[in-house]
């Protein structure tokens, strides 16, 4: 009972500090985007690095996201697919080990390509800032990495499927 006690105490601490990074990443783009903008209706005259540091921080904002929707289980599922099995505990298992190895597969995907971008931008220098080049594909590769770490520790543990997204009916 502890040993989830402090699983859930870490999975809310993950969750915090990801919630953190991502509104300090809407908070630094709104107010570079406001200033950019009364400066351009009001003076005439912008900062052009606010375009290039609102991208940079919205790469990293959905990629922090995705990273911490995954432990928290708001992905898209198809459980009204898979619920079919809920009956069949076998049946159940196969497909359990079947999306695990689907995700960590095309999470590798993704991981092995984001690399690839990252290696090549670590010769390039953003236009304004001259940031490196390498931290736009950059959060693509860890998000994809830890995520797919993630699922193959489930897939150790053979932690049962969560069940629990419900269908949304208009």
């Amino acid at each position: 009972m502890n040993k989830d006690i402090q699983k859930s105490e870490a999975k809310q601490t993950f969750q915090k500090i990801c919630n953190a990074f991502m509104a300090s990443c809407l908070g630094v783009m709104a107010v570079a985007v406001f200033i950019n903008v009364v400066l351009r209706y009001g003076f005439g005259n912008g900062i052009a690095a606010s375009e290039e540091l609102s991208r940079l921080l919205f790469v990293w904002m959905v990629f922090i996201g995705a990273t911490a929707a995954y432990p928290a289980g708001e992905h898209m599922a198809f459980t009204s697919l898979v619920a079919l099995l809920r009956s069949k505990p076998v049946a159940m298992q196969c497909m359990t080990t079947l999306i695990r190895l689907l995700v960590i597969l095309g999470c590798s995907l993704v991981a092995w390509g984001a690399w690839q971008q990252v290696q090549v931008g670590m010769g390039g220098r953003s236009v304004v800032m001259g940031y490196s080049s390498a931290l736009l594909p950059l959060p693509a590769f860890l998000c994809t990495a830890s995520i797919a770490l993630m699922a193959l520790w489930e897939l150790i543990q053979r932690k049962p499927l969560d069940l629990g997204h419900g269908v949304e009916v208009e």
